[in-house]
């Protein structure tokens, strides 16, 4: 298993931020429709569906998880609200936070994101669009991890069979891969 640093975008990837910028009632200030940002507590989302299961399995799968959230500038009271979601429906993520305007800064393998105005496309690993093609929901995005840790850990095998003239024993073992031999057979002869 190979170990990735695994970046994960909070509102509309883990907190379902349309749903509750939608709950904004139509008496309400137009500047409150059109920024809702500005103006919701982050605290009182909800779970997108399937991310508390995503997040325990690309733990489970070894991976290193951090959450990277772009709070607004206009909402100072948004940045201590989103520890708190976190804390409550995250609680392993609490200290694995990034707040950051810049997500092409972040160094890891993978950034799951559902927009791209914040540096996403420029992020160095890969960078999966979620709520897009191939990673709609969280389903699609565990199983493009899986596909691509498998592709990565189990690719076709080049064995090398040996046998050792004195002694008649034969070896197996991987091209390039010295030292850790398998016997497969032996013989004195």
């Amino acid at each position: 298993m190979i170990k990735k640093t695994i970046y994960i975008d909070m509102d509309g990837v883990l907190a379902d931020f349309q749903k509750a910028a939608d709950l904004i009632p139509d008496w309400a200030p137009e500047h409150d429709k059109m920024h809702p940002d500005e103006v919701l507590d982050f605290s009182t989302f909800e779970v997108i569906p399937g991310a508390k299961e995503a997040v325990a399995k690309l733990i489970d799968m070894g991976h290193d998880l951090f959450i990277a959230s772009t709070p607004p500038w206009n909402n100072k009271a948004a940045w201590g609200q989103k520890g708190a979601w976190i804390e409550e429906h995250f609680p392993a993520l609490k200290r694995k936070v990034f707040l950051t305007h810049r997500k092409d800064l972040l160094i890891g393998d993978i950034l799951i994101d559902d927009t791209t105005y914040r540096g996403q496309k420029d992020f160095q690993g890969e960078f999966i669009h979620f709520g897009t093609s191939g990673s709609q929901d969280w389903e699609e995005v565990i199983s493009h991890v899986c596909i691509d840790n498998q592709t990565t850990l189990f690719p076709q095998e080049s064995w090398i069979h040996e046998r050792n003239p004195d002694t008649g024993v034969v070896r197996k073992r991987l091209s390039g891969d010295y030292g850790n031999e398998l016997i497969v057979e032996s013989s004195n002869g």
